[in-house]
């Protein structure tokens, strides 16, 4: 498909999703036409991130300049898009990778969108939903993606997911580690399966006891095989463990991959063959799978589709949050207060501080979760908290967004750490800041529990400060409330932000003129 907006002027929504992946980078523009997806146009270059990831999990300077050097090519194609029109997903090697910070920099200064690092379970669920979208089946199926670096499986119904895993082997990854050179031979691939198999056994119980009616595979790797296979005559197109043991002998006959001519294989498959069919014969023996077909969607379709879902405010992060409060028994009225009140301060500060509703959205998640460490001790609950949040499964969440509802909620009281607040490329740290204010001020009005306690609350806001007006008459009444804002005050200025209340100033104005007399 080659279609660009550029050469189609019809009255349509354009969208894209591009997918940094560790073997190579993939973009699909697409449309919205009377609510279904419509492809358009891919692009795909051959990137191989994970070559360059070495053993201490740095990745070279090589494989930084590649991936950039496609990135300044998808920024040309991608000029004319609104940025909340394009979606940007990193996998495997910048979720590992200890520089990947340095990697996201350097793209922001040549690659106009924001780039999402996303966690194994969350790329397995955007491949299953690729899937689940682009061909209906009634019952249970297994979906695999053979990476670069990673190997995702899910098993869903319908659009659901069901169960999520990422195991850390992949094509490239797998390929330098027992293929070097392409070299081939029967202990190289007995080498690779075991490894690979090893790297299964935590999810086999659980994934059997699952069960599936139909196996399917996705991906480049998985579609070189099944061609190879049906070049070769041995299938009509679904693949069996017998003809992957079959390949596997037939591959032993030659010392390298350079000596390789098979139909379905292309030259930069090559190297990867070997590497590849290593891990779906570990996945077939150890997931016991009879017969896999292939199907052409995976994770970029996942995420248009998800795409379309935000449009229509149908967002999974809201049920990830709803989730998390049904099971840690979070008091939700006292979370609703919170975050109301965050979003009304929110909405009037919104555009001094230039906050897009996104923000908003992250806000009103920090607040609804801020106590769901209460379950393991109410003491350090902020702690508890953020640590909860690190570590859960957050479906439609990236690596970001979910770091910054743990960075807002570690430290929505007491003293804030500027030390420990962590490096974000989605987000400025201003906006951290701001954020953390407003979520702090809200925990801090509602401290006593109650509805219609607060007073209307009118707040303004410039650079790194914040008017808040209280009336006098009731802050007078709040003797514990006062001093907490007083304290508040001192704690905001140590990171050099102003917290001014008028209402405040006067009410310590009258008690010098009380202690005077």
């Amino acid at each position: 498909m080659t279609n660009t907006p550029q050469q189609d002027n019809a009255a349509s929504a354009y969208m894209a999703a591009v997918d940094l992946g560790s073997n190579s980078f993939h973009m699909v523009i697409a449309r919205i036409v009377q609510g279904d997806i419509q492809l358009l146009h891919r692009e795909k270059q051959k990137v191989q991130l994970a070559e360059g990831l070495n053993d201490d999990l740095v990745l070279s300077e090589e494989a930084i300049e590649r991936g950039l050097t496609v990135l300044r090519q998808f920024a040309d194609t991608l000029q004319p898009f609104a940025p909340q029109s394009v979606r940007v997903i990193a996998t495997y090697t910048l979720r590992r990778a200890k520089n990947a910070a340095t990697f996201l920099r350097r793209a922001k200064t040549l690659f106009p969108f924001p780039i999402e690092v996303i966690s194994g379970q969350e790329e397995a669920r955007f491949i299953y939903q690729g899937v689940a979208h682009f061909e209906h089946f009634d019952g249970k199926r297994l979906v695999m993606d053979i990476g670069g670096g990673s190997t995702e499986f899910a098993i869903g119904e319908g659009s659901q997911p069901l169960r999520l895993a990422s195991r850390n082997m992949g094509c490239v990854s797998y390929a330098k580690t027992h293929f070097g050179a392409g070299k081939i031979s029967s202990r190289r691939f007995q080498r690779a399966i075991v490894q690979a198999e090893q790297e299964l056994e935590p999810i086999v119980s659980s994934f059997r006891a699952s069960g599936w009616q139909q196996a399917v595979g996705t991906s480049g790797t998985i579609k070189t095989i099944r061609d190879i296979v049906v070049g070769l005559g041995w299938s009509q197109g679904a693949l069996e463990l017998t003809q992957l043991l079959q390949l596997k002998d037939y591959l032993q006959k030659f010392d390298s991959c350079d000596e390789l001519q098979l139909t379905g294989l292309t030259e930069d498959r090559k190297l990867l063959i070997c590497s590849g069919l290593s891990i779906l014969i570990a996945a077939f023996q150890m997931l016991q799978i009879e017969q896999l077909v292939y199907v052409d969607a995976a994770l970029r379709e996942g995420v248009l589709y998800e795409m379309t879902d935000r449009l229509q405010h149908l967002d999974i992060r809201e049920q990830s949050i709803q989730s998390l409060v049904q099971r840690y028994a979070i008091d939700q009225a006292q979370a609703e207060r919170v975050k109301q009140t965050a979003l009304q301060l929110l909405a009037q500060v919104k555009d001094s501080w230039q906050l897009t509703d996104e923000a908003a959205l992250l806000l009103g998640f920090a607040a609804t979760v801020y106590e769901i460490g209460l379950q393991i001790n109410s003491s350090g609950v902020q702690k508890h908290s953020a640590y909860i949040l690190q570590n859960a499964n957050l479906p439609g969440f990236n690596q970001e967004q979910q770091q910054l509802l743990a960075c807002l909620v570690r430290f929505h009281r007491r003293k804030i750490r500027a030390d420990e607040i962590p490096y974000f490329s989605l987000y400025e740290l201003p906006l951290v800041m701001n954020l953390l204010v407003l979520l702090r001020l809200a925990v801090l009005l509602n401290q006593k529990r109650r509805d219609e306690f607060l007073p209307d609350l009118q707040a303004s806001a410039r650079v790194q400060s914040l008017q808040l007006q209280l009336p006098l008459s009731w802050l007078q009444q709040q003797t514990v409330l006062a001093a907490d804002l007083q304290q508040e005050q001192k704690s905001l200025k140590k990171i050099a932000f102003k917290l001014d209340i008028p209402a405040l100033q006067d009410l310590n104005d009258a008690q010098l003129n009380q202690d005077a007399v």
